[in-house]
């Protein structure tokens, strides 16, 4: 079999953001055959067409759109802002998907997973999230939803692990989950 790689897409740039957190714990229950790795998504500047129009596009577009488009998959993890997806994975979605007819995330498996320290979980951004990811062609697994709600800090020891059996068996389930559908769909 060979190594699939899935891309890690965090929602927030704080260094201690519970989406890079909950990424960390994902990347330790990657599984055989799959390699789990963050893609950066900071560096990028703001969208703007006219570097794609007038051939001066950064350097940090030009990277990240190969980076995405040697991904065999995708899994989105993001805080809810203003009943929303951050900006920041908003512009990284616009980024990759540019010039028009040149959308790297094209085909390739997502899910996503939404968070909050509140009690919804992120729901209104994983669905404007999900929104963007239709448009743009990523197939994104249903079913289990990933809603994680009352993210307190305590929810994870001091090296960022979850420190509870409940929420670990609920994100390897998630994980496990992605990978029996993703095998799925690229037979």
């Amino acid at each position: 079999m060979t190594q699939k790689t899935i891309g890690l897409f965090i929602g927030s740039l704080r260094k201690e953001a519970n989406s890079r957190k909950i990424a960390k714990n994902l990347i330790k229950m990657t599984p055989e055959g799959y390699s789990f790795k963050v893609i950066e998504i900071g560096q990028l500047e703001l969208y703007n067409q006219d570097f794609d129009d007038h051939n001066q596009v950064p350097d940090s577009y030009t990277a990240f759109r190969k980076e995405v488009s040697e991904l065999d998959g995708l899994i989105f993890i993001t805080p809810e802002y203003n009943r929303s997806m951050p900006a920041v994975l908003k512009n990284a979605l616009d980024v990759a998907s540019r010039p028009f007819g040149k959308n790297v995330w094209n085909n390739k498996p997502g899910a996503v997973i939404s968070s909050s320290t509140g009690a919804i979980g992120g729901f209104g951004a994983n669905h404007h999230l999900r929104q963007s990811l239709t448009f743009l062609n990523i197939p994104t697994m249903q079913q289990p939803e990933i809603y994680l709600g009352q993210l307190k800090p305590d929810v994870f020891d001091e090296n960022g692990y979850f420190n509870n059996e409940k929420t670990t068996s609920f994100i390897q389930n998630f994980v496990d989950a992605y990978v029996k559908w993703f095998e799925q769909l690229t037979k």
